[in-house]
């Protein structure tokens, strides 16, 4: 198919112009609902070990909130510029949307180097994944909402690389809305884990 760049030659919603697109859309709403089935459960679980710290430190005594609220700031900007990615994608504005979401993949870096950095500091400060069932809960929770964040970091840039080739089109928009869908459900999840996991966490 070719490439399409010109104002005018596609639908107001490309990504819905076609049933292969619409279903698209559905089935990863559908996988949404599994992953927060999925993050439920862990939540549940942090929340049932989060005082169980028979050795190690507690999470009062070593969580920083500034760097974490840094980390916040981070990533909710990122999925403002996932926003507006996709505001220029319906406006057909690739270069647009390809920069918004070139910027949304350096956020999520830098967001990745901040929690890298922070459980590098835990781990000297003798909070592990083993210490504690709470530290093994908090491990599990957070890591694997950062693996979430490094695996839509690598999707993004991946559909950048393939924007940049095929441009957009009623095959490539329902990718670049889903990849964007996605990254609001991790911003989402990550606004719980502030508030249950940090937050929660400093109050004792």
């Amino acid at each position: 198919m070719a490439n399409v760049h010109d104002m005018g030659t596609l639908p107001a919603e490309p990504e819905k112009a076609t049933l292969e697109g619409k279903n698209k859309i559905l089935g990863f709403w559908l996988f949404l609902g599994g992953e927060m089935v999925l993050f439920g459960t862990l939540f549940a679980s942090f929340i049932a070990l989060r005082n169980s710290v028979p050795e190690g430190p507690t999470g009062d005594q070593i969580f920083k909130l500034g760097m974490v609220a840094v980390a916040t700031f981070i990533l909710l900007t990122s999925s403002l510029t996932s926003v507006m990615a996709m505001m220029a994608m319906h406006r057909q504005q690739v270069k647009k949307m390809l920069t918004w979401l070139w910027v949304t993949v350096v956020l999520g870096l830098a967001f990745l180097g901040l929690e890298i950095y922070e459980f590098v500091e835990y781990v000297h400060e003798g909070h592990t994944f083993t210490s504690s069932a709470f530290g093994t809960s908090f491990y599990t929770l957070v890591g694997f909402h950062g693996a979430h964040v490094a695996f839509g970091v690598c999707w993004i840039a991946l559909l950048c690389i393939q924007g940049m080739k095929k441009g957009l089109t009623v095959v490539t928009a329902p990718k670049f809305y889903v990849a964007s869908l996605y990254w609001h459900f991790i911003d989402v999840v990550w606004v719980f884990i502030f508030s249950v996991v940090y937050l929660l966490g400093k109050a004792g």
